[in-house]
């Protein structure tokens, strides 16, 4: 039997959320862009960390997210 990993991606710093560009069940690849979060005037693409499968979308456009704060799990 085949365990599913998850792992989690995290915001690095306090900024709102511009955009979610995946949704649960999309399947993506090691660097697609996942999320544009917006800090001091600087727009800032987030990318998938690896390969895998969207378990799990935490926010939507408009949050204010903290640093550490998880945005989307993804399995693989």
């Amino acid at each position: 039997m085949v365990r599913e990993q998850a792992s989690d991606i995290v915001a690095e710093m306090v900024a709102n959320v511009m955009e979610v560009s995946v949704s649960v069940g999309d399947e993506v690849a090691l660097g697609d862009p996942v999320l544009m979060l917006e800090s001091m005037k600087m727009e800032i693409p987030v990318l998938a960390e690896r390969a895998g499968r969207v378990k799990q979308v935490r926010v939507t456009a408009g949050d204010v997210v903290q640093a550490g704060d998880i945005l989307l799990t993804l399995t693989h």
